[in-house]
C-alpha cells in the first residue's frame, strides 16, 4: 500500500495509529498537497487537514514543512534509483537494459502519485537540502549506467559518466515532455522509440574484447 493509499485509508481523525503508520499516512498527506500546491503555496495546516489529524499531530513528526518535503524527497528519489538498478540488472542483454532504463523514468514520471514533480520540478530547487537530494538522485542513476558502460566498452570511468549522465538525462528529460503531452504516444510505443534512439548511440561503443568483430 503507497503512502497515499494509507492516507485514504485512514483519514478519518482521531483514529490511533503505530507510530510509522502514521507517519507514512502524514507523509501521503503531504505528497498530495505539495504536488497540487508547490512548496510554497502548501501549508501545515492544508497536510493536517488533508490528513484528518491536528497540527501537533503533525508537529510530532515533523517540525516543519520543510522536513516533510525532505523526507518525501528521500523517499522518493531512492524509489527512482532503486528502479533504474533493477531496470539495468534485470537482463544481461545490453539492447533490453536500454528498454528497461528508459521504462523506469517512464514509470516513476506516470506513477498517479506525481511525485516525480516533486524530485523534477521543485519550486524549492535553491534551497541546499533540496538540490543535494536531486543531484544525489540524478548522479546515483548515471553512476549506475556508467557501471555496465565502463564494465561492457572498457572506456574510462571519466568517458563512461558523460554517456550515462546523457542516457540518464534523455530518459527524464523525454518521460517528462511526454506525460505533459497528454500521453499523445501510448508508452509502450514511447519507450521504444527513445529506447532505439538510444540503442543506436550507445551500440556505437563496441563491447570490451570484441573490437576485432567491429
Amino acid at each position: 500500500m503507497t503512502a497515499i493509499e494509507q492516507t485514504d485509508a485512514v483519514r478519518p481523525r482521531g483514529t490511533r495509529l503505530p507510530r510509522r503508520a502514521r507517519r507514512n499516512q502524514l507523509l501521503g498527506a503531504a505528497q498530495e498537497v505539495f504536488v497540487a500546491q508547490g512548496y510554497h503555496a502548501a501549508a501545515m495546516d492544508d497536510i493536517a487537514e488533508r490528513a484528518g489529524v491536528s497540527k501537533p499531530v503533525l508537529y510530532q513528526h515533523f517540525p516543519g514543512k520543510l522536513d516533510l518535503y525532505l523526507a518525501l524527497l528521500d523517499q522518493h528519489c531512492e524509489a527512482l534509483i532503486q528502479s533504474v538498478r533493477h531496470a539495468l540488472a534485470s537482463t544481461s542483454d545490453n539492447k533490453q537494459r536500454v528498454r528497461a532504463t528508459m521504462d523506469a523514468y517512464f514509470a516513476y514520471v506516470e506513477d498517479d502519485g506525481g511525485a516525480f514533480r516533486l524530485v523534477f520540478e521543485s519550486d524549492l530547487t535553491n534551497e541546499p537540502a533540496v538540490r543535494e537530494r536531486v543531484d544525489k538522485v540524478t548522479n546515483e542513476c548515471a553512476e549506475a549506467i556508467c557501471d555496465v558502460i565502463a564494465e561492457d566498452t572498457g572506456l574510462s570511468r571519466a568517458e563512461s559518466m558523460l554517456l550515462a549522465s546523457g542516457l540518464g538525462g534523455l530518459a527524464q528529460v523525454v518521460a517528462r515532455s511526454w506525460l505533459h503531452s497528454d500521453r499523445s504516444v501510448p508508452r509502450d510505443q514511447a519507450v521504444q522509440l527513445l529506447a532505439s534512439l538510444a540503442w543506436r548511440g550507445i551500440a556505437g561503443f563496441p563491447l570490451h574484447g570484441n573490437e576485432q568483430h567491429h
